[in-house]
C-alpha cells in the first residue's frame, strides 16, 4: 500500500495440554511454549509494530509462588525486545543456579515467563497513544487466583461511551474511557460476580474456604461470564483472555469482522489472528486449522477440556475484506488465490484504458503487498495475448513464414520493477515545502525501460489518502516520460471511515471523499453538504439501531467513473506531463474474489453493526464543523 495505514492488532494464544516435563523430553526444552510464542508473534508482526506484549500463567503453583508474568515493549523492534528481556532473565537464572538446567520443576518454580498458558499481542497504536501502558496484554490483578484476568485483543468498539456509563451504573470507577479498559472491567465485573456466587454456593454445600478454591476452578462457567459481559458490545473483535487459575478463552464478534483461527491436538491448543501462522509454526496442514465461528468462543478449562461455545447470536457474516486485500499475510492459501483473482478481474478495464495496446505498455506494481494481485493481472494479460496469437496464426491460413510465426509467438507482457521503496526517510525539517521534497523521494524508479510512446500501468492494493501517490509516486513515474500513467487499485474506492480496528477515522482524509466534494462544487451541488449535515445532527440523540448513513446520498450524485476521474486529477498536478488515469476494483468483483469476506463498509457504507452508522455520521459532522477529533 502506498499510503501508510495502521491496523490493530494480532493475537496469539497457546495452551500446553501436557506437563512441562513432556516438552522437555520430546522437544528438548520446557520453554517450548515460549519459543513457539516468539515465532507466532514474529509471523504476525505485519499486524502491529508499535508495541508488543507477552503474558504467561503457571498452573498448580503453591501459595506464595509467582504464577503470572508479563512483559511489554514499545521499542523500535518490540517483539525482539520482549524476548531479549526474557532470554536475559532466563540465562541469568541458569547462570546463577545451574541446578535449574535439568530440573523442570525448579524452572517452573523459580523462573518467570515459563508456563502452560501463554498470550501474545502485537499492536498498532491507532489513537496516537503509544506509551507502554497502552500495550496489551492488560492485567486486572486480585489476591484471589480466579479473579486475576489478562486480556488482549484485536478490536475496536463503537459504543465505548455507552459501555463506560454501564460500568459507572454498576458502581465502578474506571481509570479511563478506553475500550480496552472498559471491556476488561466489564468481563472482570462478571468474573468477580461468578466467583463470589460459586464461593457462596460451595460454602452452603459444606466446603471450607480452602476446599473451595479448586472447586471454583472446576465449576466456573466461562461461557456464561462472556455472555453477560458482551451483551451490549458493538464493534469488531477477537478478544483473548486468561484467568489466573488457568482457564482461557478467545471470543469472536458476531459478524466475524475480525479474524480468528485455532488448532488443537493432544499437546496444544493454539489460537491466532491468521491461519498460516499456526500452519507454519506448528507444521500442520491447511485443513487442520479451523476458523472460529462468529459469535463463538473457544474456551479451554484448567483441566485442558476445550470446547467451542456460542456466546452471541451470529449476525450476517461480514468478515473484513481488507484482511484479504492487504492486512493478512499473503501466504494463506485462500488469500493468495483471492489476491490473484482481484488482479485478474481488473484487466478488462485496464485493457480498455490502453486500447489493447500491450506492445506499448509496461506493467508494474507498488511494493510489496500488491505483488500477488499483479501476478493475477499479468496472467490475464498473457491469456489475452495467447488468444490474439492464436487468431493471428489462424488468420494466416498456414501461409505464414517461420519468421512471422516466431514474431507472433514472442509477444509477451512487458513486466518491469518500476517503483522501488527507499529506506524510510525521516522528515526532520518541519517546513512544509522541505518536507514535501523529502516525501517525494520515498520511492525510487527504474530508468531506461520506458519509451515516450508507452503506457505505464502500476497496481496498488488500495488508494486511501492518495498522499504518497501525489507527492511521490506519480511525480517519480512522470520522470520516466510515459505517454500515460494508469494507477490501478485492487480495492474499490475507500469512501467511508472504518470503526472496527483500521486507522481510517476522518472522512476528509479519504481521497474518494475529497473527489466527491470537488464534484459537488463543480456541479453546483455543494448545498447538499448542509442538507446532509442537518440530517446527521438530527440523529445524534436517537438509538443506534435507528441511525442511517446519509453520507451515501452525496456519493449517489455521481458515478464511480466520475469519482475515479476526479481522483486522477487530485493525485496529479500541472507539473505532471503524462496523462493520469485511475482504475478501481468494483464492489461486485471484490465479492467475487473474496466470497467469504463480504465486509465492505469502507467501500459501500453498509456497516454490519448499528454503531457504524453513528460513526460515519459523527465523522461527517466533525468535517462540517472543522473538528479534528476522531469519530470513535
Amino acid at each position: 500500500m502506498s499510503d501508510a495505514l495502521k491496523h490493530e492488532c494480532g493475537i496469539a494464544l497457546i495452551r500446553l495440554l501436557k506437563p512441562l516435563e513432556f516438552y522437555k523430553e520430546k522437544y528438548g526444552s520446557a520453554f517450548y511454549g515460549v519459543n513457539k510464542m516468539y515465532l507466532m508473534m514474529e509471523k504476525q508482526h505485519n499486524r502491529g509494530q508499535d508495541g508488543a506484549g507477552f503474558a504467561s500463567i503457571k498452573l498448580d503453583t503453591a501459595p506464595g509462588e509467582r504464577y503470572i508474568s508479563r512483559v511489554r515493549s514499545i521499542a523500535q523492534q518490540p517483539i525482539q525486545d520482549i524476548f531479549d528481556q526474557i532470554n536475559e532473565r532466563v540465562n541469568k537464572d541458569f547462570s546463577e543456579n545451574p541446578e535449574y538446567l535439568d530440573d523442570v520443576s525448579l524452572q517452573k518454580k523459580h523462573i518467570p515467563y515459563i508456563g502452560e498458558l501463554l498470550l501474545g499481542h502485537v499492536r498498532y497504536g491507532t489513537f496516537g497513544k503509544n506509551s507502554v501502558e497502552s500495550v496489551h496484554p492488560f492485567l486486572r490483578q486480585n489476591n484471589w487466583m480466579h479473579r486475576n484476568l489478562i486480556v488482549a485483543g484485536n478490536f475496536n468498539m463503537t459504543n465505548v461511551n455507552e459501555l463506560f456509563e454501564g460500568l459507572v451504573r454498576l458502581g465502578q470507577h474506571p481509570k479511563e474511557k478506553a475500550d480496552t479498559i472498559t471491556i476488561m472491567e466489564k468481563i472482570g465485573h462478571f468474573l468477580d460476580d461468578a466467583v463470589a456466587k460459586k464461593y457462596k454456593q460451595l460454602k452452603n454445600e459444606g466446603f471450607n474456604k480452602n476446599e473451595c478454591t479448586p472447586l471454583i476452578a472446576e465449576r466456573l462457567n466461562v461461557a456464561k461470564i462472556l455472555k453477560r459481559a458482551s451483551k451490549n458490545w458493538d464493534g469488531g473483535y477477537a478478544m483473548a483472555g486468561l484467568l489466573g487459575h488457568g482457564d482461557s478463552f478467545v471470543l469472536r464478534d458476531p459478524a466475524g469482522i475480525r479474524p480468528a483461527y485455532y488448532y488443537k491436538d493432544d499437546e496444544v491448543v493454539v489460537v491466532a489472528s491468521e491461519r498460516p501462522v499456526i500452519q507454519t509454526v506448528f507444521n500442520v496442514n491447511f485443513e487442520d486449522v479451523k476458523e472460529l465461528t462468529p459469535g463463538h468462543a473457544i474456551i479451554t478449562k484448567k483441566s485442558g477440556e476445550t470446547s467451542i461455545k456460542k456466546i452471541i447470536e451470529p449476525l450476517e457474516r461480514k468478515a473484513c475484506s481488507f484482511e484479504r486485500i492487504y492486512f493478512s499475510r499473503g501466504s494463506d492459501a485462500e488469500i493468495y488465490q483471492e489476491r490473484k483473482k482481484l488482479g485478474k478481474l481488473l484487466m478488462p478495464k485496464v485493457l480498455e484504458a490502453i486500447d489493447n495496446d500491450t506492445k506499448n505498455t509496461v506493467f508494474s506494481y507498488i511494493p510489496n503487498t500488491a505483488e500477488t494481485s499483479f501476478f493475477g493481472m499479468i496472467e490475464t494479460v498473457e491469456e489475452h495475448l495467447n488468444k490474439r496469437k492464436t487468431q493471428a496464426i489462424l488468420d494466416g491460413n498456414g501461409k505464414l513464414s517461420a519468421e512471422r510465426v516466431t514474431q507472433i509467438l514472442s509477444e509477451r507482457p512487458r513486466i518491469e520493477k518500476i517503483a522501488i521503496k527507499d529506506v524510510k526517510l525521516r522528515t526532520f525539517i518541519t517546513e512544509d515545502s522541505s518536507r514535501d521534497d523529502l516525501v517525494a523521494h520515498v520511492y525510487d524508479v527504474t530508468y531506461g525501460v520506458i519509451k515516450p510512446t508507452d503506457n505505464l500501468v502500476i497496481i496498488d492494493d488500495s488508494i486511501v489518502r492518495g498522499t504518497t501517490l501525489k507527492k511521490s509516486i506519480i511525480k517519480m513515474m512522470d520522470r520516466l516520460h510515459p505517454k500515460k500513467i494508469i494507477v490501478v487499485s485492487s480495492a474499490p474506492q475507500i469512501r467511508y471511515p472504518d470503526c472496527y480496528g483500521i486507522d481510517m477515522a476522518r472522512l476528509e482524509g479519504l481521497i474518494a471523499f475529497r473527489a466527491m466534494l470537488e464534484l459537488l462544487k463543480e456541479n453546483n451541488k455543494y448545498h447538499l453538504i448542509d442538507e446532509v449535515y442537518k440530517k446527521c445532527k438530527a440523529q445524534v440523540d436517537i438509538e443506534d439501531k435507528n441511525v442511517q448513513n446519509f453520507v451515501k446520498d452525496l456519493y449517489n450524485e455521481f458515478t464511480d467513473e466520475q469519482i475515479s476521474d476526479k481522483i486522477a486529477e487530485l493525485i496529479s498536478d500541472t507539473t505532471v506531463k503524462a496523462e493520469v488515469k485511475t482504475i478501481f476494483q468494483t464492489v461486485e468483483n471484490l465479492h467475487k474474489a473474496c466470497p467469504n469476506n463480504l465486509g465492505d463498509w469502507y467501500f459501500t457504507g453498509n456497516y454490519p453493526t448499528p454503531g457504524g452508522n453513528r460513526v460515519v455520521n459523527k465523522a461527517f459532522i466533525n468535517f462540517c464543523e472543522g473538528n479534528k477529533e476522531r469519530a470513535y
